[in-house]
């Protein structure tokens, strides 16, 4: 029978990491300092004369001003947040200059926590000068909040800026927080910003949930996502605290001590799959379970789902731009990421610099397992006479050292393999990042294929 932690056929199991680059899903791994702001800047005159839709994803920190500082404030100055603003501002403008007028956005996403309000219409009000952005109700604007910094006023306040989903997240009771265990199991305040986002009409919610840490048990997370499938959110995001989201890092949680056992967190990740199937979530990939009648689960089902650097979406064919501190950027085959640097991020745009720190052009062999893993990931199916096609070779040939260990998954009953076809059967969903990690491992893990919740294209 399959493993989903251990290596097909004979050799000795292996064991790897179970994780997913939710920053950006192609994996960053490849990123290198060759690439730079010069190379952006050929792709955005390249993108004004194409004139395709847009992605944006802004990062605006709400770490970097007071915690005493209310999202309702009037005017807030402390902390690095006001400067930080001025130089978004500034980058914003800089790369609009060079894309022209009147570029549509067709997706747009806000990250790192609850905003204060008067940065947040500050913030849009700039954006919209630079961008047209869709209308109001069918836009797919989404926004990041934190638990303990967002109440009914500041949903609502969200909402007429535009932002249609909303994604919540669990605080951490760990090295960073003085968040009791007792608080971390109440249900009560995610049930109050759940009951608001339903209220003002956002379109889906999500709860960012992680797994992992040294002071979560089976038994406690087990607990804790009980209580937030009863909640009953539109979206579940759940990932594994040593390889988390941008948002959810630390240094502190780098020290040694600070995740759970191997053991406790492969059987968080397993109580993760059943407890969720088992109240009716689909797993899309990367960490991400939605419920049947969710946006993403209907687009996959009609073939219209999609995947860029903010991870799975209804709209494709955009060029996909970032802002902000460590802000992933996607124009057709380039990929840049801005520095993680405040001062660095700062220094570079007060030059009239792109904050660019790295980045990877994706070759031609690049862009075929580019395009093999995302037809898979997102439609669960691979029409291989069109991908043949597509780019002059045998697929067959290509990938024919995986080739068996495909022929090995379809005896288990987890895809569907013919000469034309491959497809992930339902048995096999729960393994679709693995599954598609076979077209493009890291160079470290050629052939083994984990869990649920593997990278597709590791980091």
């Amino acid at each position: 029978m399959f493993d989903l932690f251990h290596t097909l056929g004979d050799s000795p199991p292996q064991r790897i990491p179970a994780v997913a680059d939710v920053d950006c899903p192609v994996g960053t791994r490849k990123f290198h300092t060759g690439v730079g702001s010069l190379d952006l800047l050929r792709e955005l005159r390249d993108s004004r004369h194409k004139r395709r839709p847009l992605s944006l994803a802004v990062h605006l920190p709400s770490r970097l001003r007071l915690s005493s500082c209310s999202p309702l404030a009037s005017v807030c100055r402390c902390g690095e947040i006001e400067g930080y603003l001025q130089h978004l501002t500034y980058e914003i403008g800089l790369v609009g200059c060079h894309l022209g007028t009147g570029r549509r956005v067709e997706a747009f996403c806000l990250t790192g926590g609850t905003p204060v309000i008067a940065h947040l219409q500050r913030l849009m009000d700039d954006l919209r000068k630079r961008f047209e952005f869709g209308e109001y109700d069918s836009a797919e604007h989404s926004i990041e909040v934190d638990l303990h910094h967002t109440d009914w006023s500041t949903m609502g306040l969200i909402r007429d800026q535009g932002f249609t989903h909303v994604s919540i997240g669990v605080p951490d009771i760990g090295l960073d927080s003085d968040l009791s265990v007792d608080c971390y199991q109440n249900p009560a305040p995610i049930h109050s910003l759940i009951d608001a986002a339903r209220t003002f009409g956002f379109r889906s919610i999500n709860i960012d949930l992680g797994y992992g840490h040294a002071w979560q048990t089976p038994h406690s997370f087990a607990r804790k996502l009980a209580t937030l499938i009863e909640l009953e959110p539109d979206r579940l995001h759940v990932f594994d605290y040593a390889h988390a989201p941008y948002r959810y890092r630390s240094k502190k949680h780098q020290q040694a001590g600070a995740f759970s056992s191997q053991a406790d967190t492969d059987t968080m990740r397993r109580i993760c799959c059943e407890q969720l199937t088992g109240a009716g979530y689909h797993y899309i990939g990367l960490g991400q379970f939605v419920r049947a009648d969710d946006d993403l689960a209907v687009a996959q089902e009609h073939g219209r789902l999609h995947r860029n650097c903010q991870g799975f979406t209804r709209r494709g064919c955009c060029d996909h731009l970032g802002f902000g501190l460590a802000a992933i950027t996607q124009i057709e085959h380039l990929y840049v990421q801005n520095t993680d640097d405040l001062l660095e991020y700062c220094q570079q745009l007060d030059a009239g610099q792109l904050p660019v720190s790295r980045g990877w052009r994706c070759e031609a062999q690049d862009q075929l397992r580019a395009a093999v893993t995302e037809q898979l990931a997102c439609d669960l199916e691979l029409d291989i006479p069109a991908m043949e096609a597509r780019f002059g070779l045998v697929l067959r040939d290509y990938f024919a050292s995986i080739w068996p260990q495909l022929e090995a998954l379809r005896s288990q009953g987890l895809i569907e393999l013919t000469s034309r076809f491959i497809g992930i059967l339902p048995a096999g969903r729960l393994s679709v990042d693995a599954i598609c990690n076979l077209f493009d491992p890291a160079p470290d893990d050629a052939g083994i294929l984990t869990g649920p919740f593997d990278r597709l294209t590791p980091s």
